[in-house]
């Protein structure tokens, strides 16, 4: 009997894109990569191959900034992918080791709470009380296995970490070593690890990064989409992938009513209407593409389970909600203008505006 996962690695739900450009990449690899940096780039942001098969965009923009990425991944520097909240960093840092190592696991999520055995290594206690200090009681983390295997390794919300915890990547970033002290012994990293970090400065509770840190890291900034039909186009991708992967009857919907949602939290995001000619005071939250993506979603699952499957004004509008009113307070007002000010008059926005005043 198998069970279906909630969530597939990329490197499985790609496996047949990744298979693709295996056959037809010929040119060179660094050593332990899976695919040549051509073809990872080819890989993020989609193309037709020679063999005419497709392959889907995992990055909608620049490409220019993910050949810069790649690149960096090929000399001795990590990469530090930095951007606001829901500028797809994450999933950048997933789809990328999935191509490179073909293991995207290997990862450390920072939090407040992050160890340093989290970056390190830890201790089988057993065996430690047992035998001592041994190899055998030495149990390997991500960057450890990493540095063995020759694979990338993702540290996600650097900036989360402690900053007492996150200089310990500093050896292991220049010398390429993890020293053991209690053995006398280091394991050094073969050809193919690196490390691949995400961080954001916009998020409460965020640890600066030490100078020495970020000299070791070759910072990459990956901006908000430049334009309205690129978020939307974005939103629309997920949006449909989310829905398959979580077998959600509801088609996905028209891109018409995706672009209202992503009218909405550009402008306030913004700070101005699309057309410049009202400004609008700017809620707390960041109103992110990711944040577009879980409303259309949620949405999406209301309409399939309580309605007739068809996504509606009233689906959307407690997740719309739910994303601008952070503080209940301020954000509550902000939005009330903003309703009053802009949705009420515009062409075709009655019922978004009913729906909204409803739950609001």
């Amino acid at each position: 009997m198998t069970t279906a996962t909630l969530r597939e690695t990329a490197e499985k739900q790609f496996a047949s894109e990744l298979a693709s450009l295996a056959k037809v990449d010929d040119k060179p690899r660094p050593a332990k990569w899976k695919l040549s940096p051509w073809a990872v780039v080819t890989y993020l942001i989609g193309g037709k191959l020679k063999d005419g098969t497709i392959i889907t965009p995992k990055y909608v923009g620049n490409q220019r900034l993910m050949e810069i990425a790649v690149a960096t991944l090929a000399t001795d520097r990590g990469l530090l992918l930095m951007g606001v909240p829901g500028t797809a960093k994450s999933w950048v840092s997933e789809h990328i080791a999935a191509a490179i190592s073909g293991d995207s696991t290997l990862m450390v999520q920072g939090t407040a709470g992050t160890p340093e055995e989290a970056i390190r290594y830890g201790w089988n206690y057993a065996m430690l009380l047992a035998k001592g200090p041994t190899r055998d009681a030495v149990v390997a983390g991500p960057v450890m296995r990493g540095m063995t295997e020759g694979k990338l390794v993702r540290v996600e919300e650097l900036t989360r970490i402690p900053s007492d915890v996150q200089d310990t990547l500093i050896t292991i970033l220049s010398e390429k070593t993890l020293p053991i002290p209690e053995l006398n012994e280091e394991v050094r990293a073969v050809r193919g690890f690196n490390i691949i970090a995400t961080a954001n400065d916009r998020d409460k509770g965020v640890n600066e990064l030490s100078s020495a840190l970020k000299r070791r890291f070759n910072t990459v900034v990956l901006p908000v989409p430049d334009t309205m039909d690129e978020e939307v186009d974005i939103v629309h991708r997920r949006v449909a992938q989310l829905g398959k992967s979580l077998e959600i009857p509801a088609p996905a919907p028209a891109l018409e009513e995706i672009r209202r949602v992503v009218t909405i939290f550009r402008e306030l995001r913004d700070g101005k209407t699309t057309d410049g000619k009202a400004k609008l005071k700017q809620p707390s939250g960041s109103l992110s593409a990711a944040e577009t993506i879980s409303v259309i979603t949620s949405g999406m699952a209301l309409a399939s389970h309580f309605g007739d499957g068809t996504l509606k004004a009233a689906d959307i509008a407690s997740g719309m909600i739910g994303a601008i009113v952070k503080d209940p307070v301020q954000d509550r007002v902000v939005f009330q203008e903003y309703l009053e000010g802009v949705v009420k008059e515009r062409d075709g926005w009655k019922d978004l505006y009913r729906a909204c005043k409803e739950v609001l």
